[in-house]
């Protein structure tokens, strides 16, 4: 369909993190732990510096979940908490609101991240694509499963229902697009040394020993070599 040959933009985008909590993360297996909060938390970067509208939702919070990673919500101090009772966040009328009023505004393309995929992102997506014209786009990375193969098939199932898959680094660079947008460079370029692994080094090397540009954090006097005699 032509609608999915677009690629996102910051002005037809909206983001939905969905239960990034502790105890559902404690069940994930399909990704690292620590990796799987790294890609949140970038991708929340992402969106924040392109001003991208983002909800927050969780479950169950005080009985069983717990609270939102704590650097998820540094990101963006300012937002609601949207609690839910039921797994679906289509369920949550608050939820559906959110997306509504953005969506409103021409931003049907969902960009997506929670846990579990094969319960709370893949209800959501059936049920949202069932029910709208809204687009899910679905971040596999910055999302976890109880399995790596309940990971992987709800992932085919919500693509075989129209869901488009991506991972948070492609959303990052496909909102920047063009390395001439310089309103947003430089923090483009901050969140990928902190977030970007092996990418991030690269920039490192290339912006000190390339261009010669100075190091990006205060550290003590490099001393030596010094022989042991």
């Amino acid at each position: 369909m032509a609608k999915y040959l677009e690629v996102l933009t910051p002005q037809n985008c909206q983001v939905i993190f969905i239960d990034q909590q502790p105890q559902m993360a404690f069940c994930v297996q399909s990704i690292d732990r620590q990796t799987l909060k790294n890609n949140v938390v970038g991708l929340a970067k992402a969106a924040k510096v392109f001003g991208i509208p983002t909800t927050i939702t969780t479950v169950e919070s005080e009985s069983f979940s717990g609270f939102t990673y704590p650097e998820l919500l540094a990101v963006f101090p300012e937002n609601r908490i949207l609690e839910r009772s039921s797994m679906n966040s289509w369920d949550d009328q608050n939820v559906r609101d959110a997306l509504g009023k953005n969506a409103a505004n021409g931003r049907r393309k969902i960009v997506a991240a929670g846990l579990w995929t094969e319960v709370c992102n893949t209800t959501f997506a059936l049920s949202c694509l069932h029910d709208t014209d809204y687009e899910i786009y679905m971040v596999a990375d910055a999302s976890g499963g109880t399995s790596a193969d309940a990971h992987k098939f709800a992932m085919d199932r919500m693509v075989q229902a129209g869901a488009v898959p991506m991972t948070w680094q492609q959303v990052i660079l496909e909102w920047q697009r063009d390395w001439a947008r310089r309103e947003t460079y430089d923090t483009v370029m901050a969140i990928v040394q902190e977030h970007s692994g092996a990418y991030g080094m690269g920039v490192d090397y290339a912006y000190t020993h390339v261009h010669k540009a100075p190091e990006r954090v205060k550290h003590g006097e490099r001393i030596g070599p010094n022989p042991a005699k």
